[in-house]
């Protein structure tokens, strides 16, 4: 279990294919604190420490987790926002976030108002009734509150509003409209999604 506080921005060092792709992924955690097994959220997705060095870790990315996640996340080069696992005692500064991502979500407008960026976001209408109007949402691993909702055709659409401490200490400063995001319902919302489609 996460809570979408990122607490570190990693860099892909290299990808291996190995049956899956092996990535070394550069951090600036403590890596003696970090065990071998241990879940760390990698841009909204859970993945398990299978190595480790001085400043970096391996994890293994199976072709399920790239046929559900952002196209071309997993490359060399590319940033990736960092979470460890929630221990018992921890503060929960976002909310409850699970890291298996629901679906890949499409930017299609962002706007600077203030010092913010008020972005507009368009995911798959069978996530729509998870997505509530200032309830949270997970967007490549960082919990955010939903301002509006509005489903459309075979799409929903909501917005946010990203402030500039969350831009400048994820990989979310710059974003553009056509980024694609990959995003986590709230799990409260996914049981009682999944309760309503099994009465009717």
């Amino acid at each position: 279990m996460f809570t979408g506080i990122i607490t570190d921005i990693g860099i892909i060092r290299s990808v291996e294919q190995k049956g899956d792709q092996r990535l070394m992924i550069e951090c600036g955690y403590d890596m003696d604190s970090v065990d071998l097994g241990a879940s760390i959220s990698c841009s909204g997705a859970c993945l398990t420490v299978v190595d480790k060095g001085e400043d970096w870790f391996a994890v293994d990315v199976s072709q399920e987790t790239v046929s559900k996640t952002a196209p071309g996340q997993w490359t060399e080069g590319g940033r990736l926002n960092l979470e460890r696992a929630l221990r018992v005692g921890d503060e929960i500064g976002g909310h409850i976030v699970t890291g298996h991502v629901d679906a890949v979500a499409t930017v299609t407008r962002a706007d600077e108002v203030g010092g913010s960026i008020d972005l507009t976001i368009e995911a798959p209408r069978a996530l729509g009734s998870g997505i509530a109007p200032k309830g949270s949402i997970c967007l490549d691993g960082v919990s955010l509150t939903v301002n509006e909702v509005e489903d459309a055709g075979d799409t929903t659409r909501f917005t946010i509003n990203l402030i500039p401490h969350t831009a400048g200490q994820t990989t979310l400063g710059g974003i553009a409209e056509g980024r694609k995001l990959n995003l986590e319902i709230d799990v409260l919302a996914r049981y009682l999604k999944r309760m309503a489609e099994a009465r009717a």
